[in-house]
């Protein structure tokens, strides 16, 4: 044997062989489907449990009296929080927060939704914004956007509650729709009285558009 023909047989005895590049391919092909998985678990999760669990018609208790097994809507927070029987969203609204701060409304999200700064209270006059923003990138944007994973689902003559203070104000749907994610108008909706407005982005798990759900309040 020639020292050149010696020489490749100990280069390829060195080198990866092609085994261990398709080990590493399938890994990484592992790691992206877990990613995703993961990322998007939980709109997943909320579009099954909508279609087998959520169509019920269930009862909203604002009372502090002890509620019957069938009431699990009764809300989380009785001194600013938000139900949507139709959805089963069910979550505190952290108030005052700027829609505009990143580092704010992140915080605040973790908590539940956020009320926009600079907008009405439901025992005011003006629009309510309430959103559940979401971050640049797919895995914060799940995180915090969860709760309203579902306003897709929102018609109109649907109720909202806003439970305020120990009491409770009514909304009905009056228009969903889609809008682009710089399109700021919808901080500030007019033609109602009293009006709140419902903002996630779209959609779900991107930051490529947003989805708003107007409603207005019942006396």
């Amino acid at each position: 044997m020639s020292s050149s023909a010696k020489s490749r047989k100990k280069s390829r005895k060195k080198g990866l062989s092609p085994s261990l590049f398709i080990k590493i391919g399938l890994g990484l092909v592992i790691l992206a489907i877990v990613f995703f998985a993961v990322t998007f678990f939980p709109a997943l999760k909320a579009e099954i449990g909508y279609l087998f669990s959520f169509k019920k018609n269930l009862p909203v208790i604002i009372s502090t009296e002890k509620p019957l097994k069938s009431d699990f809507l009764r809300p989380v927070n009785e001194k600013f929080g938000i139900v949507i029987p139709k959805i089963k969203a069910n979550a505190a609204v952290i108030a005052n927060v700027s829609p505009f701060n990143e580092r704010e409304y992140q915080m605040a999200l973790t908590k539940g939704v956020a009320q926009a700064r600079d907008t009405a209270l439901p025992d005011q006059k003006g629009n309510i914004f309430i959103f559940a923003h979401s971050a640049g990138d797919f895995y914060n944007a799940n995180r915090y956007n969860a709760i309203f994973y579902l306003l897709s689902k929102m018609q109109k003559n649907d109720p909202v509650y806003l439970i305020y203070k120990g009491a409770k104000f009514k909304y009905l749907v009056k228009e969903v729709k889609i809008v682009d994610g710089d399109d700021l108008q919808y901080l500030r909706q007019v033609g109602y009285e009293k009006s709140l407005t419902l903002m996630t982005c779209w959609p779900p798990g991107t930051t490529l558009k947003r989805l708003l759900v107007i409603a207005e309040q019942i006396p």
